[in-house]
């Protein structure tokens, strides 16, 4: 199942919300920073197995300002999108494979025109074979699996997480990151707005629930209760077709410190990174699942499960899948149950 969020109608209760976004008729969601700290930003309570991300957007001006689309999975595996607001016509692509940064050669800078003024939309692919990053239906870079750094190509469950954040703070970042943000930031030149006008999200796998079988990380060791990884491939859902003869723009590698996560942090459980589970030991995922007795509608608003039709919804929205981890079951109903 493909769920399709149009922010200009308003705020849905499956993306948690930090930093208060705003929402409009016109422009959808607004993610602005005005002073050090800010990073409003949504976060899915869901997840995808192999899939497609397209959002459609304006980056945010202003030198340090980044603007980020990420994927990433409570073991830490990520693919980024990110548009530095001192360069318009430019955006970076990006991976990390269980949050190592043993280096920084995986990120890409691409040439990508207007990307503040226009509405452009964005699109992350990702299979078990290869990630495909695209910019106005043009891809700008394509990842094989057998090529990504050792160890490093995603394959695990993804949450989806967009927004904007001050890189170029030098009061709440690394010297590598606001280099790589292009800093300094000048709060006294903002606000600085990043505007999402929507987002479709396809799962490439079916079924209620992942589960992590062992701690391998590899896509083989995830287990797609009630249905199958990759279940939808061929089927409901299909990934982009990248012929051997498609032209991708020059690309120059990113040397700076990208850091991982992709996005900044307020504190709040909806920004908090994640910590490693289940590799490391005393580890927990930050929380965001659809408990059972609830589903999820295709324009992603979550509801219960309390009549025959929603039941039915609920079989169809099974393709977007929630980890769903018992101890925290109780807290997400409670969060679940305020934002409906």
């Amino acid at each position: 199942m493909t769920v399709n969020v149009d922010f200009r109608n308003g705020a849905v209760n499956s993306f948690a919300a930090s930093g208060s976004p705003s929402y409009s008729p016109g422009s959808g969601a607004s993610f602005t920073v005005v002073r050090g700290g800010d990073a409003p930003q949504l976060n899915s309570l869901f997840y995808i197995m192999f899939g497609r991300v397209d959002i459609t957007m304006k980056a945010a001006p202003g030198a340090g300002i980044v603007s980020s689309l990420v994927l990433e999975s409570d073991d830490l595996d990520e693919i980024d999108l990110e548009w530095l607001g001192a360069n318009p016509d430019e955006m970076q692509s990006n991976y990390f494979g269980k949050g190592r940064t043993t280096s920084y050669n995986r990120g890409q800078f691409h040439s990508v025109q207007g990307t503040q003024a226009q509405w452009i939309k964005y699109t992350v692919d990702w299979t078990k074979d290869r990630i495909v990053w695209m910019a106005g239906g043009k891809v700008v870079r394509t990842l094989a699996q057998k090529d990504a750094e050792q160890g490093q190509y995603p394959q695990t469950p993804m949450r989806i997480k967009f927004g904007s954040w001050s890189g170029g703070d030098p009061n709440t970042n690394a010297a590598g990151t606001v280099s790589w943000a292009r800093g300094p930031t000048d709060y006294s030149k903002g606000p600085f707005t990043m505007q999402v006008q929507s987002v479709v999200i396809a799962d490439y796998s079916t079924g209620k629930e992942y589960k992590y079988k062992d701690t391998s990380g590899a896509w083989g060791s995830i287990e797609a209760v009630g249905g199958a990884v990759n279940g939808n491939l061929n089927g409901n859902v299909s990934p982009l077709t990248i012929t051997a003869s498609a032209v991708q723009p020059a690309a120059t590698t990113a040397q700076l410190s990208v850091p991982v996560g992709g996005i900044g942090s307020d504190g709040s459980p909806a920004t908090r990174t994640q910590t490693g589970w289940p590799w490391v030991a005393g580890a927990s995922p930050t929380g965001g699942t659809i408990p059972s007795g609830w589903y999820m509608t295709p324009n992603g608003k979550i509801m219960r499960s309390d009549t025959g039709a929603a039941q039915s919804s609920s079989a169809q929205a099974s393709s977007l899948l929630a980890v769903v981890l018992a101890p925290l079951a109780v807290g997400v109903l409670s969060l679940v149950a305020r934002i409906y």
